[in-house]
């Protein structure tokens, strides 16, 4: 009976030194070193850093490789924090120079969709009246002549002057006109219409179809004539029912039409397809004579 008694002792004993020292060893990790048989188990850490030499350290952190961030990428983003805080127009002139610098880069497309967003903004609001003007009817005035006169579409003035259809004119009427300036560049590799203004990008418009039979010869070109086809008829910009037909541009030389693609279309004739609402927007911001120029 005095031997297990004896036993139970040694053991309880034992547990308790186990316990003991578990204790003394986390002190010594987590609070303090202890030094003695603890600092030779698990050397003192502040120690061991700072025996590091500090060339070989320095060495060590000029030989590691940080990601590079591209240019594009970062105006990209400096581009996104401004809009974030409303400051639209510095981000507008970011976002403007990845597409004229930075063409190549990984942001470049969605930079283009977003300024041609915000340019299409600005040229359609009423509220922003640069490169606007009014214009007041006089007698005799008609629309094909006012049109000719500030070098702008019967299309736009139905878009900035908010009307369904021409109606008729009485002196002293005003008109909100704004030329149409803009050159059309067809990139056939792309595949892609842009608008500029000299060189300053407007928008572009993605190619959903091209049917030109031989390839397109680059060269410059103008836009002859704009048609709207409504029920299979052709409706000219002054006719009534104008503004709900499907837009056609029709260019000089090649003898080619930019059309709107049709879902139930099969056998496609010759032409440069658009979506519909692109080919709408790009003959709302064309004029007969302006330039086209194909690559």
């Amino acid at each position: 009976m005095r031997f297990w008694l004896f036993v139970k002792l040694v053991a309880a004993l034992a547990v308790l030194a186990v316990m003991g020292f578990t204790g003394m060893l986390a002190y010594h990790v987590a609070v303090r070193p202890l030094g003695g048989v603890f600092e030779t188990i698990i050397p003192n850490p502040t120690e061991v850093l700072s025996s590091q030499d500090d060339a070989e350290f320095a060495k060590m952190l000029d030989a590691a490789e940080l990601p590079d961030i591209e240019p594009g990428e970062k105006a990209f983003q400096k581009a996104h924090e401004l809009i974030a805080l409303g400051q639209l127009v510095e981000a507008r002139e970011k976002l403007t120079a990845i597409v004229n610098l930075y063409p190549a880069s990984t942001s470049a497309s969605t930079a283009r969709r977003i300024v041609g967003e915000m340019n299409l903004d600005e040229i359609l609001s009423p509220a922003h009246p640069e490169g606007k003007q009014v214009h007041v009817v006089q007698r005799g005035d008609s629309y094909l002549g006012i049109a000719g006169k500030y070098k702008t579409s019967l299309d736009l003035m139905l878009q900035l002057n908010g009307m369904m259809e021409l109606g008729s004119l009485q002196p002293g009427d005003e008109l909100v006109v704004m030329p149409l300036e803009y050159r059309l560049l067809i990139d056939t590799r792309q595949k892609t219409i842009s608008l500029w203004e000299g060189g300053r990008f407007i928008r572009d418009y993605p190619i959903a179809h091209l049917s030109t039979g031989a390839p397109l010869k680059a060269g410059r070109t103008t836009v002859s004539s704009k048609a709207g086809y409504l029920d299979g008829k052709r409706v000219m910009p002054e006719a009534k029912g104008y503004r709900g037909a499907d837009k056609v541009l029709q260019l000089a030389s090649p003898a080619i039409q930019i059309r709107p693609i049709k879902e139930a279309e099969t056998a496609l004739p010759r032409g440069i397809y658009l979506a519909p609402a692109d080919v709408e927007e790009l003959a709302l911001l064309t004029r007969i004579g302006n330039e086209v120029e194909i690559r």
